[in-house]
């Protein structure tokens, strides 16, 4: 057992090796527009599919779902004023397709239900990334959200696995543990120390460092709990195989769905 726990880290830090510097270098050097829009679309996209897939949505609703969710996140990122009137309009719009896509009532709400929830929850939440982008609030803040959750992970990871020894929320998520989630406060800060100490983020004093790093290492981990949640739900181990070692697009994505919108209101208001 331990041997295939160590085979799958290996494969997880493999496929982390490739990935992220490639990701890095895109996010750094390239324009926010188009480049990062479009990157945090195709993302939104991809996780917006494997949630409709996850919870068995029919092809006839989640593949115009998609599109709807598309230009949702678009909305969200690029004219935000409109955004209220945008998710009621688009909620007229899934009830219309189930109404003439199916043509049975039974098991109306339990079609509609992922579809709205999954735009909400991906396009909705994965908007503040480029809120945080756009408005000024700079490339730095953007990386410190980034390796705060990336290292809150990690931490939780390998913390949880080497020393945990009491369970968290075994009813959510079994193999989580109370000293995995202390890893994840602390890889918070870590990360946050870091993007301070490489960016040199001024205004981030050493108090806000710790707290703002402590808050985002707990967002990563109510986002991860969120997640395990709707899969038990759903009845899945991962969103999807789509990266070998790490499963889906929305497991990698799930504690920066709840810390984006946190270090936006940390930036924005405090």
């Amino acid at each position: 057992m331990q041997g295939v726990k160590n085979s799958s880290l290996v494969k997880r830090h493999l496929v982390a090796a490739v990935i992220l510097p490639v990701f890095i270098a895109y996010v750094y050097y390239l324009p926010p527009s188009p480049y990062f829009l479009a990157l945090l679309a195709v993302v939104a996209v991809s996780a917006m599919w494997e949630f409709f897939v996850m919870y068995k949505a029919p092809a006839k609703l989640y593949v115009p779902g998609l599109v709807l969710g598309a230009v949702l996140f678009y909305i969200f990122c690029e004219q935000p004023a409109y955004s209220l009137n945008a998710v009621l309009i688009s909620l007229f719009f899934l009830l219309l397709l189930r109404l003439f896509f199916v043509s049975t009532p039974s098991g109306c709400m339990s079609d509609i239900g992922p579809l709205g929830i999954g735009i909400l929850y991906i396009a909705g939440f994965l908007s503040f990334q480029w809120m945080i982008r756009k408005e000024a609030l700079g490339l730095e803040y953007i990386f410190l959200l980034y390796f705060s959750v990336w290292l809150a992970d990690s931490m939780a990871l390998y913390i949880g696995t080497y020393l945990g020894r009491h369970k968290l929320y075994p009813a959510i998520s079994p193999n989580k543990t109370v000293e995995g989630a202390f890893g994840s406060v602390l890889g918070g800060v870590l990360g946050a120390s870091i993007a301070k100490a490489v960016f040199g983020i001024q205004v981030l004093s050493t108090a806000g460092v710790i707290l703002t790093g402590s808050a985002l290492g707990t967002a990563a981990l109510i986002g991860d709990l969120i997640e395990s949640m709707l899969k038990r739900d759903a009845g899945v181990k991962d969103s999807s195989r789509l990266i070998p070692g790490h499963g889906g697009v929305l497991d990698k994505l799930d504690g920066m769905l709840i810390a984006g919108p946190v270090l936006y209101l940390i930036v924005r208001w405090f």
